[in-house]
């Protein structure tokens, strides 16, 4: 059996046989229209490998749960024992069915809009059914999950339930992402070799050094150019994401929950759903990225309305609260233009430090004698959201919460796991945690007003040991999951920011419950764009937090002009963390200026196709969005390095219509000095598209960390 999926120029052909679970022929590139059974069993015979020597007498294609029982010996998808037993399950298939895509908005048959594939298969012996689903969406995103119920009569044990997608030959280089607290998505790039490439996350949540898309590329493939495949788990606790290339030349790229041991023992009739796989392909990672970007805008409950201007007032007081010095930033917020002020951390009882108070969700009568209500009403009367700061999921020693409930930490039996920024976590799966903290979130929210939660998680999960003392991360991860959701269901309109010291916590299952993510703790413009440049790489700009800090970055002590520090907030959801009452009266001004460009340009930010490039001779970097119809674009042109050479030379606009005409122009309040422009500065010019994106136009000379932004219009055909 073959079933061939289509949809925005990719191609997922799936094959089938002797009952076996589907395997894999091609993904990549669309292969076109009007290929039939024949055609496609042909299509199977000339790809098909010869038998190679050192292996079985009848080779069996691997599939996308690959196994020992398909003479896979390399990373199996199923790992498991009933008591030793049923170690190798060998699956037959009992049903398959073809269907539209979930996301198809049309009724039809599958066909160019995509489709899903679901297997029902059972290994009798094994006492084990498994219902398999491959889904190419109507943005030609892969993606695929498996769910293991165990129909046997005793537990069964589930150590690994990972699914894989094959890629072929030539894609023989690996490119993923590293980091650490505030220097997320540092990029890494190495030959494909053989042998497994894994990346594990053991922290409890995603993690500030995980690598958001693991991409296998034709070697040197950049933004523009060169066939590439990437794969990302959506899944917030801990994960594996792997490359993998055996002798025979197979390359697999998989991934899925990090189980502990013990975790899943499935009862009889019970089961387990592995994370989503998903998968995309691209030619250049700007095409690969613009699948994912897509698939997210898609989603029903991506937000659709402009995304406010906010400010969170942690790099401005963070813990000295008062109601007068937060009333005055207020008021200074509204006058410049902010539409969301956020509270954060100091807000509740014996909150004076990180060191005491977090788990006590009230609000201390010490510094708010008359609550937070009079501040929620004069935000609210300026016009602005409110925001309020949570960490739901942990708690200090120090603290009522502790002192009463002990045995709500997370923790193995007769020792606590060591404190990290003075606190440990707290075991949401316990029914009693969760409806505490439903309670307090949902109550406060209610009774302030509350319209936006910065929920905040700031700690890995070391020795996370839940009731009893069994490992506890995968019933944590499912219970926050069921904690936003059930919030969420009690606040309708409620917008949450997913923040973990910054980025640890952005991965595609955190987001179906919340709306945006904060990016970094580091707001150093320098760094962000970075960080911005491959968060990208998973998530459109719309969904990732970027303020204007200081001028001097409290991360890293760099001093960096306004102009280039709002830039770099533009091209994501824009944001302030500063103490403006610190800002002179012209630096408010600027920032005013600033906040209005990037009200007026939203709308194209956050529809936009995200265009990445550089030009590494001139140290120079552009980012830039086009819009969908590519009737404008808007282009930030970064100097992050100072060159050898200059000035820069042409620097090319990618996205563009070829067949067009266009204007270009400089945009924003930045001027760059006299004689560091180029000479259309001065005046517009007009350009052909195939001009702008193949030759390019001539770059401003600018200084190390400034950037220049330009736009581009289409001009009516004559």
């Amino acid at each position: 059996m073959f079933v061939h999926l289509r949809a925005s120029g990719v191609s997922l052909l799936l094959a089938s046989s002797d009952d076996r679970l589907p395997h894999v022929l091609h993904w990549g590139r669309d292969l076109g229209e009007g290929l039939g059974d024949d055609e496609l069993a042909d299509l199977e015979r000339a790809w098909r490998p010869p038998r190679a020597g050192a292996q079985v007498d009848a080779p069996v294609p691997v599939s996308v749960l690959p196994g020992q029982a398909e003479a896979w010996l390399g990373t199996p998808g199923i790992a498991g024992h009933r008591d030793g037993l049923a170690w190798s399950p060998s699956f037959v298939v009992r049903s398959s069915s073809v269907g539209p895509s979930s996301d198809d908005p049309s009724d039809g048959p599958p066909g160019a809009h995509g489709g899903t594939v679901r297997v029902l298969a059972s290994d009798e012996t094994a006492g084990l059914d498994l219902e398999l689903v491959v889904e190419l969406t109507p943005q030609g995103v892969v993606r695929t999950r498996a769910t293991l119920t165990n129909a046997g009569d005793g537990p069964y044990t589930l150590d690994a339930l990972q699914p894989a997608l094959p890629v072929p030959a030539h894609a023989s280089e690996i490119v993923d992402l590293a980091g650490r607290w505030a220097k997320e998505r540092t990029p890494q790039r190495h030959a494909f070799t053989v042998g497994t490439h894994v990346r594990e996350g053991r922290r409890g949540r995603t993690g500030a050094d995980a690598t958001l898309v693991l991409v296998a590329a034709e070697p040197g493939t950049g933004f523009r150019r060169g066939e590439a495949w990437g794969v990302h788990v959506a899944w917030s606790g801990n994960h594996r994401t792997q490359a993998e290339l055996v002798p025979d030349g197979t390359r697999l790229l998989g991934g899925g929950e990090l189980l502990l041991p013990g975790e899943v023992r499935l009862a009889p009739g019970e089961s387990y759903a592995s994370p989503w796989l998903y998968g995309t392909y691209g030619d250049g990672l700007d095409a690969l990225a613009g699948r994912f970007h897509a698939l997210l805008r898609a989603r029903p409950h991506h937000p659709r309305t402009p995304r406010p201007v906010t400010l969170n007032v942690w790099e401005a007081v963070y813990f000295d609260h008062s109601p007068a010095r937060l009333t005055e930033l207020a008021d200074l917020a509204a006058a410049v233009g902010v539409e969301r002020f956020v509270v954060d951390d100091g807000w509740f009882r014996g909150r004076r430090d990180d060191t005491a108070g977090l788990g006590d969700w009230f609000v201390d009568e010490a510094v708010w004698p008359d609550g937070l209500r009079p501040l929620a009403d004069h935000v609210h009367a300026l016009g602005m959201q409110l925001g309020l700061w949570f960490e739901p999921e942990m708690v200090n020693p120090d603290s009522d919460l502790a002192r009463a409930h002990p045995d709500w930490v997370l923790q193995v039996p007769g020792r606590t796991p060591p404190l990290a920024r003075h606190q440990q976590v707290l075991d949401v799966a316990r029914p009693e945690v969760a409806a505490y903290l439903r309670e307090r979130v949902v109550s406060l929210v209610r009774e302030l007003g509350v319209d936006y939660v910065k929920w905040d998680h700031n700690r890995d999960l070391v020795e996370a040991g839940g009731a009893g003392g069994a490992a506890g991360v995968h019933a944590q991860t499912v219970a926050v999951y069921a904690l936003l959701d059930a919030i969420r269901a009690d606040c309708p309109g409620l917008e949450i920011e997913s923040c973990s010291s910054g980025g640890a916590r952005v991965d595609l299952a955190i987001l179906e419950r919340t709306d945006r993510v904060w990016g970094s703790d580091c707001i150093d413009a320098h760094e962000r764009h970075e960080i911005q440049r491959w968060t990208a790489q998973l998530l459109p700009p719309e969904l990732v937090g970027s303020h204007v800090g200081a001028a001097r970055a409290h991360t890293t002590g760099r001093v960096l002009d306004l102009s280039f520090r709002a830039s770099t907030a533009l091209l994501g959801s824009f944001g302030v963390e500063w103490d403006l009452a610190a800002a002179s009266d012209d630096e408010r001004a600027e920032l005013a200026a600033w906040i209005a460009l990037y009200k007026s340009e939203r709308g194209l930010l956050h529809t936009g196709v995200v265009v990445r490039d550089d030009v590494p001779a001139a140290g120079l970097w552009l980012h830039g969005v086009v819009a969908p119809d590519r009737g404008r674009a808007l282009y930030a042109l970064v100097q992050r390095e100072r060159p050898a050479t200059w000035p820069p030379g042409h620097v090319r606009l990618p996205g563009l219509d070829p067949d067009a005409l266009y204007e270009v122009a400089p945009h924003g309040p930045y001027t760059p000095g006299a004689w560091d422009r180029p000479a259309w500065w001065s005046a517009p010019v007009r350009v052909p598209g195939r001009v702008l994106t193949t030759v390019g136009i001539q770059a401003p000379a600018l200084e190390v960390d400034h950037a220049a932004l330009l736009t581009t219009a289409r001009l009516p055909t004559p």
